[in-house]
């Protein structure tokens, strides 16, 4: 059973966080219990520092060990200072209040991290993708969670690329997974495509997801959240990963999702200061691509951005970003570049078509950053100088058919009557 509550027009007090955790977290699952908390790493909006202190206090207070691992997926490594950083805490909290504690990356650079657990047969991924994918996948995961009785994850809730929905099972894979299994996933997405996912609880993606969640004989508990602000919540949802992370897509789909009333031949996204690589300033596309007019043009700012990706860069300069097809149709020419990274570069790309070796992407992606012009043409993105940008000259100009949306990346843009 699901403890939680949440409303499109409030935020949730600090006594009601604690209250919800308190309820929905049972003595029996942390009494002298070894805890590790899952936690999102600073490319994701979230209380952090309010919820951390609250947990310590709830969970901290009664389990024998309570630590906290940085669900990183393959995204940037943190230093011990930054993940206090992230947290909230200071040198001396640290010292004094969370002593007992440990804090830890993700460490997917290192081999030694992963365990294999199990491995999704052929036959049930023909059935999840609807005969798409006929191949067995090994599950792999971070062994260090063998070390505990209870992993806690603490995960926001927002419209994705990827899974539909951020969240829930998503901590575990691939926030703490690795392997071939990640790059499957992300892969499976791409080839349904960003328009046909995001924002969707019930996605081939998710279903995979749950299936390898099975392998993992730890007990999980989950803290969901709905994300208001970055100091607030519009909502908070304890239980099993299953049902907490459900109650939370539910609001998450009426509070992070706007509808437009017709298309734009031209949007601006501002991406905010926590995307600091295309990697992850993409997300300003899989919010926005929908209401983009086709042949219209989608405009990625962000001057602060100056780098590709951290982890998968050389192999985006060396593929660019091109539509599906382009990759489907070449599939042995590809071999080789992780499929996860087939998946970013043509998410970033959106959709079109690639027949008889002409790529026709149906949007023209434009990045105004820090990465060179001679950079974007290479990957095939169009270029814009970031310093000849004054954005006010794109706002309020929606009846022209021109959109701007500041800290773009989190909340999902769709037109409405859009049934796709």
């Amino acid at each position: 059973m699901v403890v939680g509550n949440g409303s499109e027009n409030r935020a949730l007090a600090e006594s009601d966080v604690m209250e919800i955790i308190e309820k929905g977290t049972p003595s029996r699952l942390i009494d002298g219990k070894k805890v590790l908390v899952l936690t999102p790493d600073t490319t994701r909006t979230a209380p952090l520092p309010m919820m951390i202190r609250i947990i310590n206090e709830v969970i901290g207070s009664r389990a024998d060990q309570l630590d906290f691992m940085v669900a990183l997926g393959t995204h940037k490594l943190l230093t011990e200072e930054e993940i206090l950083g992230l947290y909230g805490i200071n040198q001396t909290e640290r010292e004094e209040v969370y002593k007992k504690s440990s804090f830890f990356n993700h460490c997917w650079d290192r081999a030694d991290t992963f365990v294999r657990i199990g491995r999704i047969q052929a036959r049930e991924i023909e059935a999840i993708t609807g005969g798409l994918f006929n191949e067995g996948i090994d599950i792999e995961i971070n062994r260090r969670i063998y070390d505990y009785d209870l992993i806690v994850v603490l995960g926001t809730v927002f419209p994705h690329e990827v899974a539909g929905f951020s969240g829930g099972y998503k901590y575990l894979f691939p926030g703490i997974s690795g392997g071939d299994f990640l790059h499957f996933f992300h892969w499976l997405s791409a080839v349904q495509t960003c328009i046909k996912t995001i924002g969707k609880k019930d996605t081939p993606v998710r279903r995979v997801l749950n299936s390898a969640a099975g392998f993992v004989d730890v007990k999980c508990h989950c803290i969901s959240m709905v994300v208001k602000s970055e100091k607030e919540l519009a909502g908070l949802f304890v239980g099993t990963p299953e049902e907490s992370w459900s109650s939370a897509a539910d609001l998450s789909s009426c509070i992070h999702i706007v509808y437009k009333d017709r298309p734009y031949s031209l949007v601006l996204g501002k991406a905010p200061l926590m995307y600091d690589e295309l990697w992850t300033a993409g997300k300003v596309m899989y919010k926005l691509e929908r209401v983009v007019a086709d042949g219209g043009t989608l405009i990625i700012f962000g001057k602060h951005i100056d780098t590709i990706s951290h982890t998968w860069g050389r192999y985006i300069k060396k593929i660019g970003y091109h539509v599906r097809d382009y990759f489907l149709f070449q599939m042995e020419r590809f071999k080789n570049i992780p499929k996860g990274v087939l998946a970013h570069s043509t998410h970033v790309k959106g959709l079109g078509t690639y027949e008889n070796g002409n790529e026709v992407p149906r949007i023209d992606v434009i990045l105004a950053t820090s990465i060179p012009e001679d950079i974007c043409r290479k990957i095939n993105l169009g270029y814009m100088n970031p310093d000849e940008i004054d954005i006010d000259e794109y706002k309020n100009r929606e009846d022209e058919g021109i959109l701007f949306v500041d800290n773009a990346g989190e909340i999902l843009y769709r037109l409405k009557g859009d049934t796709t």
